[in-house]
């Protein structure tokens, strides 16, 4: 048995459990931008977005406003949330306007399972109860529904963002609206203060397994899953009690640690290689690797659903390294541009122009963001409320580090910074339209100007 192998395949199945639970420790004890250390069981609310300092394009992008991480391991929790649809208004046929807001529910091996929002559900104010794995007791009177959890912590993140220039009073609204999540428990008992700890003796060098070893066993994965993570047994991942890494013959050793070199530069180069073809790139199905668990608003359908669940097990890790926490794609889509119309790199030496036909085919907002290559934002955000538009409806969005001056300079032009060297630009696409999930719509070609 080819030991190094075997650990290249453990590093990029389980590549995303501890990139999740990493993550929400760290949020725990640290925060994340301007979301404060928050507790288990408690929501965390931001009242501006990221500083362009902030990479983790997720969590860090206009939308977010509100985190949780949840441990249901003393038993169920109530999820109080605000009237958020109410806030939103009543205009269209879904009573939401251009708002758009979610509450999206991750698992701890990144499983979107769960969505309460604008496209999903609810219209009014109330209680959701949130279950742990195996859950047999009875549910309270008044709940609007039950969100089964695939594992016994999760991650719940709010977001919302409205596309409406006429009436940002409507956006002030919602973002307070969504300021008032609550959780409460329905049975005493005991909830974690924290995650499992990894044994400290562990070398360094084989922490990753140690982390992976001791968070699969307290938080496995579907039934199939499981299976499949049997073929682990010789890298001492399926051991309970002590760890056998403090020890671990050189042999072991050897193979973990080349194993966790392989694994981590091919998810590093997987997530390069869409990139680096140039144009935009848009992924509506990154996030449909979730094969076992559909809850409340996700749509249960061959459309989106890898088919091979070792494929899906890659796609998994390309996701967690370079977009945790992202939603599927019926909920939003982030297209990427690292090149312009003529095949070459973006880079803040010259200057550029995207010229949009008019707004996309979005039901709810959208933005467009710079980012340099080490996935931090740089400057500000252009989004569809703050655009201005042409008479014939179409919009030219002017990219650079220098402000062109002089007669010719347009006095009012929608504007972003681009950094010194390389840089992406990331459009979110909020509640696409059948155009962009089908692939029929094209972002058009980044133009150099300059």
């Amino acid at each position: 048995m080819d030991l190094v192998a075997l650990a290249t395949e453990a590093y990029v199945y389980g590549y995303p459990l501890v990139r999740d639970l990493s993550v929400v420790e760290g949020f725990m004890h640290t925060g994340f931008g301007p979301l404060p250390p928050t507790p288990f069981n408690h929501f965390a609310h931001a009242d501006r977005p990221a500083a362009p300092d902030v990479p983790f394009t997720p969590v860090g992008d206009d939308t977010v406003r509100s985190v949780a991480p949840l441990d249901l391991s003393g038993g169920p929790v109530v999820l109080r949330l605000p009237a958020v649809a109410e806030a939103a208004g009543a205009e269209g046929a879904d009573g939401g306007g251009n708002a758009y807001w979610v509450f999206q529910f991750v698992d701890a091996w990144t499983n979107n399972f769960a969505y309460i929002g604008r496209r999903a559900a609810v219209a009014r104010a109330g209680d959701w109860l949130v279950v742990p794995p195996g859950w047999a007791g009875s549910v309270p009177g008044g709940v609007l529904g039950v969100i089964d959890a695939p594992t016994s912590v999760v991650s719940v993140i709010g977001r919302t963002t409205c596309d409406d220039g006429d009436d940002l009073e409507r956006g002030r609204v919602l973002r307070e609206q969504l300021e008032q999540p609550a959780v409460t428990y329905v049975e005493p008992g005991m909830h974690r203060t924290g995650l499992p700890a990894p044994d400290p003796d562990v070398p360094e060098a084989l922490r990753f397994f140690e982390q992976l070893r001791v968070w699969m066993a307290d938080f496995p994965p579907s039934a199939p899953d499981q299976a499949y993570q049997d073929r682990f047994q010789p890298l001492g991942l399926l051991e309970e009690g002590p760890s056998p890494y403090t020890r671990a013959d050189p042999a072991l050793r050897r193979a973990l640690t080349e194993g966790l070199a392989l694994g981590r530069a091919w998810v590093e180069e997987a997530g390069r290689a869409d990139a680096a073809r140039g144009g935009w790139v848009m992924e509506p199905h990154l996030f449909d690797y979730n094969l076992d668990h559909y809850g409340v608003g996700t749509i249960d359908s061959p459309e989106w659903r890898i088919a091979d669940r070792e494929a899906s097990y890659r796609t998994r890790a390309v996701a967690a390294r370079g977009r945790l926490w992202g939603v599927h794609g019926y909920e939003a889509v982030y297209a990427h541009a690292l090149g312009d119309a003529r095949g070459e790199r973006l880079n803040g030496a010259h200057s550029y122009q995207l010229c949009l036909g008019g707004r996309p085919p979005v039901e709810a907002g959208w933005s467009l963001a710079v980012y340099d290559m080490a996935g931090q934002r740089v400057g500000g955000i252009l989004t569809g409320r703050g655009s201005v538009y042409g008479q014939d409806g179409s919009l030219t969005i002017r990219i650079g580090r220098e402000r062109p001056d002089g007669p010719d300079a347009d006095p009012v032009v929608n504007r972003l910074s681009a950094p010194d060297g390389d840089f992406r630009l990331v459009l979110r696409l909020c509640a696409p339209g059948a155009g962009i999930l089908d692939g029929t719509y094209a972002i058009p070609a980044v133009e150099r100007s300059r």
